[in-house]
């Protein structure tokens, strides 16, 4: 009699879950959907998302958008001759267009902006002129159009609130200073912070282009650019996987090995591109991180045989030669590919231009199919020789 008990019990609720779930939309991820912020509002669509997983986009009756992002905060963008319900939930925070007077921290944002022909709107950067490989943002700086205002742990607030600063762009980065969001939270200065860095496909961290757009008005603008880089990735992804495996690495200062865990952004771009990342296995754990440090040994253990090398030269900067990389462990000097000629770098460039992910694929791509003259076709790759 009890065991009918249990299995009727667990029926019900089997029936109740399949009840809720077929009364819910199809959202980005697993942000819900929230219809009713206001009494006065509609709610209309969500915007469609491809591959992104880390923010949504709902929209309401004229023109109202509501940015979720997958830390839990909400933005509600107002267009400039609408007005902000007053009786939206306390945790929504309005951003009233035109958005134009930005603190963008997160650099990887800026070539979003670039593509999106809204660098007009940033007016501060956390990043100096001579830190910024891309053209317009230092033309920017150079003309004073935008000014440095410190980065993430030590913002000028003075300069911040001077220049009348209406919404600060971080990133995570900025979770170690817990502190600093309070205190432009408190100065009455909006605070967003970008995860893209979370998204674990490459069209993933460009899709961020269209919470941008949104922001800023320009959707359409948004969903071209996007799609450039979509059919960029599709052209490198047009073939048979080559069977070839892939280490993308780069050397600390205290001689150990920062890998990408197997579920980051790069390693997908290795598969899309045709080639096998080296360490498929590495980092199943929930750690939010995207890479993880090895010593030399561990990485020669299970590196050595890869057909092809990568130096990720964004953090602690580009080696020139191949002898330099190899001056940094003489176990290098027995790994196939460098015994093969096949050891590349990656521009500095690289991680600041978010917008050219499909070109990345395709220079690894290119890289893979071994064509002869292909070194003088890279984009973001270079041959050590």
């Amino acid at each position: 009699m009890i065991r009918k008990k249990q299995i009727l019990f667990l029926i019900f609720i089997m029936a109740a879950v399949l009840l809720t779930s077929c009364g819910q939309k199809e959202d980005a991820g697993s942000l819900a959907v929230d219809e009713n912020i206001s009494a006065s509002l509609t709610y209309d669509h969500r915007m469609q998302l491809d591959y992104a997983k880390e923010f949504a986009v709902d929209y309401y009756n004229d023109g109202l958008a509501l940015i979720t992002i997958s830390d839990g905060s909400r933005f509600l963008v107002v267009p400039q001759k609408e007005e902000a319900p007053d009786d939206l939930d306390s945790d929504i925070v309005v951003l009233k267009q035109p958005v134009d007077h930005i603190y963008l921290v997160a650099s990887a944002t800026m070539d979003m902006f670039r593509s999106l022909d809204a660098l007009d709107a940033i007016s501060l950067s956390g990043t100096k002129k001579d830190g910024w490989y891309i053209d317009e943002a230092r033309q920017a700086m150079d003309n004073g159009s935008i000014l440095y205002a410190g980065k993430y742990s030590a913002p000028d607030y003075e300069q911040i609130l001077d220049t009348g600063c209406n919404l600060s762009i971080q990133s995570t980065m900025i979770y170690h200073s817990p502190e600093i969001k309070e205190n432009l939270e408190k100065f009455g200065i909006p605070v967003l912070v970008d995860h893209s860095s979370y998204e674990t496909h490459p069209l993933g961290r460009t899709e961020w282009v269209k919470l941008y757009g949104a922001l800023e008005g320009k959707e359409d603008v948004a969903e071209q650019v996007f799609a450039e880089q979509k059919d960029a990735v599709a052209a490198a992804s047009d073939g048979e996987n080559t069977g070839k495996t892939v280490a993308f690495f780069y050397i600390t200062s205290n001689g150990s090995v920062n890998v990408r865990k197997s579920g980051d952004y790069v390693p997908k771009m290795i598969e899309l591109a045709g080639g096998n990342y080296i360490f498929s296995d590495l980092g199943a754990d929930t750690d939010a991180s995207s890479s993880v440090n090895m010593q030399m040994e561990e990485f020669y253990a299970r590196a050595k045989d890869a057909d092809y090398l990568i130096y990720n030269s964004t953090i602690e900067g580009e080696v020139k030669s191949l002898d330099a990389l190899l001056a940094k462990s003489d176990l290098l000097s027995d790994f196939k590919a460098v015994k093969d000629g096949n050891v590349f770098c990656t521009t500095q460039n690289l991680y600041q231009r978010s917008m050219e992910l499909g070109t990345m694929t395709g220079d690894i791509h290119t890289m893979l199919e071994g064509e002869e003259n292909a070194d003088e076709t890279y984009t973001f790759l270079f041959r050590l020789q």
